[in-house]
This record gives C-alpha cells, sequence and structure tokens, in this order.
C-alpha cells in the first residue's frame, strides 16, 4: 500500500511538472510573437504553432489568446511586486522622492519582458478580453498593488489609501509612456539626431524618474493647508 502512494505521488509529480513545462513553452512563444507582432495580429494558433502544439493541445491548458497573456503578464508582474516590496523595505521614511524613483525604475529594468508587455495591457488586452478573465487578473493586481500601498504609506505616512493606489496607477502609467517612446522608428531615430529635436528625445530613465518625482511631490503638496 505504502509503496503504491508512493507511485502515485511520483505519477502526480511527473505530470504536474510536464504540466509547468508546457505552460512554459507556452509563455515563452506567446511573448515572443506578442512582442514581435502586437497583441492584435497573434491568434491563439500561432502561438500554438510558435510553442510546437496542436490547437487541440492548447486548449487542455488555455482557452483563448487573452487568457494566455494574462497569465503571462500575472506571473511577471507577481515577480516585479515581490521585488519592488523588498526594495522598498529597504527605504527609510520619507526617503527622498528621487531615491523611492530610483526603486521602481531598477526593479522595472529587472523585468524587461513585463515592460515590453505593459502598453499591450492597455491599448489591446482590455478592449477585448471577457468580464470574467479581466476579474481574476484585477483581484490578483489588487491583491499585490494592497501590500504595495502599505509599504508606500510607512514611507511616506501623508501618501496613503487613494493617494497611495494613485501614486502607483500614475507611476505605472508614466513607465507605460516612457517605455513605449523607446520603440522608435528609423526615421524617428534620424530626426533625433539633430540639434534641433535634441530636447524632445526619449530618455526613459531620467524621464521616468523626473515623472514619479512629480507625482510624489504633487501627492504631498495636495496634503497641504489651503490646497
Amino acid at each position: 500500500m505504502d509503496t503504491y502512494l508512493i507511485n502515485m505521488n511520483w505519477q502526480r509529480a511527473r505530470t504536474d511538472e510536464n504540466k509547468n513545462v508546457r505552460k512554459e513553452a507556452i509563455y515563452q512563444a506567446a511573448f515572443t510573437l506578442f512582442k514581435n507582432n502586437g497583441y492584435d495580429k497573434v491568434s491563439f494558433n500561432a502561438i500554438a504553432v510558435e510553442a510546437g502544439f496542436t490547437k487541440s493541445n492548447m486548449y487542455r491548458y488555455f482557452s483563448s489568446k487573452d487568457e494566455i497573456f494574462l497569465n503571462v503578464f500575472a506571473d511577471l508582474f507577481e515577480l516585479w511586486a515581490g521585488d519592488f516590496t523588498q526594495q522598498l523595505r529597504t527605504l527609510e521614511q520619507e526617503a527622498a522622492p528621487k531615491t523611492f524613483a530610483a526603486v521602481w525604475l531598477s526593479t522595472m529594468l529587472s523585468q524587461p519582458k513585463l515592460l515590453d508587455l505593459m502598453p499591450i495591457l492597455f491599448t489591446s488586452l482590455e478592449r477585448n478580453s471577457s468580464f470574467e478573465q479581466l476579474r481574476e487578473f484585477k483581484r490578483l493586481s489588487m491583491n499585490l498593488l494592497y501590500r504595495l500601498t502599505l509599504d508606500i504609506t510607512r514611507i511616506y505616512p501623508d501618501i496613503e489609501g487613494e493617494k497611495a493606489f494613485k501614486l502607483l496607477n500614475l507611476s505605472y502609467a508614466a513607465t507605460t509612456n516612457s517605455w513605449t517612446a523607446t520603440v522608435q522608428s528609423d526615421a524617428l531615430k534620424k530626426l533625433y539626431q539633430l540639434d534641433e529635436f535634441q530636447a524632445l528625445k526619449p530618455d526613459f530613465e531620467k524621464d521616468l524618474v523626473n515623472s514619479i518625482e512629480i507625482i510624489i511631490q504633487g501627492l504631498k503638496v495636495s496634503n497641504e493647508p489651503n490646497r
């Protein structure tokens, strides 16, 4: 009986391991296609082909490309949130906004895949996904963001509740916009080489840090009397 249970557990472990390997193959294939072609030009079948699956086999794991994207994004977002939380806990109360912004930047740069997918989330995915899929994704996001707001309020006691969520949402939007601006056509790259357009040339790291500093300072100012 004991030997039977051991064998059953071993088989289950092997089965779970195989499922995880196959899901990871799907994730990698989906990421490659989404990054290279954008969301709208990628089909469920194309992801199956890229991952080396038949379409029918793919349906054993996911029901749509929306579900695949949300799972890929959720995994990356959770990794970033965990890293960001750890870094925030090294900051002292009333840390300089530039220090907070630098932590945000460094943790984002450590997740380049997340940065590549962030623009897609707003421009394509959230317009097309089903209510059920978005609900599950938003629940996960809200739980992760809530934990981050607690750390933000510890650092900046006057930025709490809705303001802490606003700091996260605005910083996220600034990150998406700044990262999107780094993707330039050959014509745009050539244009930014001209002296007259140097002031318009995007600088992801500098622009993002400056934006988050301004966001934090603005939220602090809004707490002052007569504001």
